[in-house]
């Protein structure tokens, strides 16, 4: 990182985001201005990985379901999932319901109140738990999810690999050492970070002219903000092709829940085969007469964040009641109705709804 001429804790970063979030920051988000750390905890939770805009259609929905931490301990596993569908990444909905089953079992239903408590929470990382107590209690606590280590790499020049842990332990130093000295400031400042990366300081293109931090941020001054920030490591994507057969019997579909750990873990899918042989193998034992008893659908691709999956999905109608299960293995009719209570991936619920 370049020398800086001034110590962090003296350098004019919080106060410039303070000032710009309170005039130029979002603030009409439905999870803001408010102390409950349920909703914070919900919003921030939501949030990681996933757009805000796509998060605004489920807040409130959710909200309305399960309003309290109470109320989320005690929902079935499948209503969660439910209302998590279609927002991905699905390990958070049930570290969510995991989390609140311990908030209650375990402190009486209140949250700590601390960010070191709170990252001890099941799904609440350092930087989620600092966010949580920063909001809810004005704890001088430094976040640093992937919005604001692009703030902060750029403004510092910050050009060490955050590939290694060394490294990012390094830039919490810094992140924490910037920090606004007076507790009262630091919703706004968290905000305000958030704020910074998500509307100016983008990965592409950034505003910077429009940013408060403009004449303070080393990578502009190089002419190379899209440098920063340096991460080597990069996931390896893979691809994989799978066979949905989808049965049908007097309006219901037979569906099977995916195991407790992988891809969808948990959630529930038609039978999903290797190949079409294994489907026309299937069909058979179920007494459906060769490839004209399947329909077929178009193809599905569905981008997962290590993975490109297509997915073909056959469809047969049973006409007389039969047992998938003993082709197939566990499952389950489930009527068009019962479709909205149990969780389903984003892009199976999306063609069963034709």
């Amino acid at each position: 990182m370049p020398d800086i001429p001034i110590p962090l804790q003296d350098f004019p970063l919080a106060a410039r985001v303070v000032a710009w979030q309170r005039c130029h920051g979002r603030s009409s988000l439905p999870w803001q201005h408010q102390r409950d750390p349920y909703r914070v905890w919900l919003s921030e939770i939501m949030l990681q990985q996933t757009q805000v805009a796509t998060v605004l259609a489920y807040y409130p929905r959710f909200l309305e379901r399960l309003p309290d931490v109470a109320a989320l301990a005690a929902a079935p596993a499948d209503e969660v999932l439910s209302l998590w569908s279609g927002l991905g990444y699905y390990s958070r909905a049930r570290n969510l319901h995991r989390c609140a089953q311990v908030v209650m079992a375990e402190h009486g239903g209140r949250f700590p109140s601390t960010a070191q408590a709170l990252a001890e929470l099941p799904g609440i990382g350092r930087s989620t738990a600092a966010a949580i107590a920063a909001f809810c209690h004005d704890e001088r606590a430094a976040i640093l999810d992937g919005n604001v280590k692009r703030v902060l790499t750029r403004v510092l020049g910050f050009g060490d690999d955050l590939a290694s842990a060394a490294s990012e332990r390094q830039l919490w130093a810094h992140a924490t050492a910037l920090l606004p000295a007076a507790g009262a400031d630091m919703p706004a400042y968290t905000q305000g970070l958030m704020d910074l990366g998500a509307t100016l300081c983008v990965s592409r293109r950034p505003a910077c002219p429009g940013c408060p931090l403009a004449d303070l941020c080393v990578a502009r001054r190089e002419g190379q903000p899209e440098a920063y920030p340096v991460k080597t490591r990069k996931l390896k994507r893979s691809r994989r092709e799978n066979w949905w057969l989808w049965l049908v019997h007097e309006g219901a579909v037979w569906l099977q829940q995916r195991p407790a750990q992988g891809i969808w873990a948990g959630l529930w899918s038609l039978p999903l085969l290797d190949d079409e042989a294994a489907v026309l193998q299937a069909a058979a034992a179920l007494g459906l007469a060769g490839e004209t008893a399947l329909e077929l659908q178009p193809a599905i691709d569905h981008a997962l964040t290590h993975l490109d999956w297509r997915l073909h999905p056959r469809r047969a109608v049973l006409k007389r009641p039969a047992d998938p299960g003993a082709v197939l293995g566990p499952g389950r009719w489930v009527s068009a109705d019962g479709l909205t209570a149990i969780g389903l991936p984003a892009p199976l619920r999306k063609l069963l709804a034709g």
